[in-house]
């Protein structure tokens, strides 16, 4: 049965000139995922935001759940949108926080908000702009107060290079309450190049960190994610490798001695040096 009064699900993005499109699974209804240019980009299950489909979105979701003592409102910051999925998750699980997005894609927010609806009485504000400009700008309310910063910023499959240095991330740094938490997601693929500089960066502006990847990936052998943590405080992450191992995807925790090894020397991506993240082989969304 066709329902004509549905909102239309995609949508042309002017800043990117990118196709979005929600599409609803034929097997589960309520279970959507965000498309932007082919690349998927978010899940959400509206019936279940506390359920993380993704796997390096779950990743993140660990951090939601150890930055603060369980149930606990806290403050965060979204720098990237996408379908919302983690703010729904913070409304889900830690009722009374207050959240902030900054999404580029204004056109993306309205599509998201208009098929998959968010609860009513969520704190959520959106903030329409570039990530780094929008950042700079943000009130001063925000100093000192963030407990977790997302930072899943992507131009269709890429990575933008000027929220990759370490100029950018000490823009984050005064955002920090005690104890906060950044979490980065970072694409790459064989070798491992740009990720290896990404926490080499992350661990130049922050006093600890640590990273999140399964077994594969860690070996640089193919495209994918690995999700990055980094704190001025030493992050609270003793439950953290267990969780990651019972994961329907496993994946490990790196950090000390042998996040150093993965680092390997790698440079600082500094505003001179800062590249995007490399492009996905098309053929690693095909199988999906």
């Amino acid at each position: 049965m066709p329902h004509h009064a549905d909102p239309p699900l995609e949508r042309r993005l002017s800043a990117s000139g990118h196709l979005a499109k929600l599409e609803e699974s034929r097997s589960t209804p309520g279970s959507w995922t965000l498309y932007v240019d082919g690349t998927p980009q978010s899940h959400v299950e509206l019936e279940r935001p506390e359920w993380l489909g993704f796997e390096y979105v779950r990743r993140i979701g660990h951090a939601v759940d150890l930055v603060r003592a369980e149930g606990e409102p806290i403050t965060a910051l979204h720098l990237g949108g996408g379908a919302l999925t983690l703010p729904r998750y913070v409304i889900a699980t830690r009722p009374g926080s207050r959240q902030q997005v900054i999404e580029l894609e204004s056109e993306l927010v309205e599509l998201v908000r208009e098929v998959l609806p968010l609860p009513r009485g969520a704190q959520l504000r959106v903030r329409h702009g570039d990530a780094r400009a929008v950042l700079q700008k943000l009130p001063a309310g925000l100093d000192g107060a963030v407990d977790l910063a997302v930072v899943d910023i992507f131009s269709g499959a890429r990575t933008p290079a000027h929220v990759t240095s370490a100029e950018f991330y000490g823009l984050l740094q005064p955002r920090l309450a005690p104890g906060g938490i950044v979490a980065v997601n970072v694409a790459d693929g064989a070798g491992l190049g740009f990720a290896r500089a990404q926490a080499a960066t992350l661990g130049h502006v922050f006093a600890h960190v640590a990273i999140a990847a399964d077994a594969s990936m860690l070996k640089g052998r193919r495209f994918g994610n690995v999700v990055m943590y980094a704190s001025d405080a030493e992050l609270p992450f003793a439950e953290l490798p267990r969780r990651l191992a019972s994961d329907p995807a496993p994946a490990k925790l790196v950090d000390g001695e042998e996040l150093r090894r993965f680092v390997a020397g790698a440079p600082v991506v500094t505003d001179a040096t800062a590249v995007p993240s490399p492009p996905p082989a098309r053929s690693v969304f095909l199988a999906k």
